[in-house]
């Protein structure tokens, strides 16, 4: 089975979304559109990292140790997948001030709004 693709093959965008979820035991099929969570868009070693992070219940000294690299260089690591994840959130953030401006400029009605908010 393939990985989930988390960005686009042309344009490098992570602003991907799933349209079909497919049940493997009895087939049944879910259409929509479904957004991939922020921690999920991360590249394969960011996700690693997480992973490490998790199994070592967020001790990055524990993880110097085994990784042998220093502790500033796990926190630094650490600090730019916060970064990362942040960079997706205000993205969200920003999309969904900008729709509420148009409305309250008037470019768009109340049900344009909801719509277009629904789907962030």
């Amino acid at each position: 089975m393939s990985k989930l693709i988390t960005s686009c093959a042309s344009c490098d965008s992570t602003n991907v979304f799933v349209s079909s979820v497919r049940c493997g035991d009895c087939e049944t099929r879910f259409e929509g559109q479904f957004e991939i969570p922020g921690l999920l868009k991360l590249n394969p070693d960011d996700l690693n990292f997480i992973t490490l992070f998790v199994q070592h219940s967020g001790s990055l000294k524990e993880m110097a140790k085994e990784m042998d690299i220093s502790y500033p260089t796990v926190r630094n690591r650490l600090n730019e997948i916060i970064d990362a994840l942040m960079k997706t959130q205000n993205i969200k953030i920003k999309e969904n001030e900008k729709i509420l401006k148009d409305l309250e400029a008037g470019k768009i009605s109340a049900k344009d709004a909801a719509k277009k908010l629904s789907k962030l």
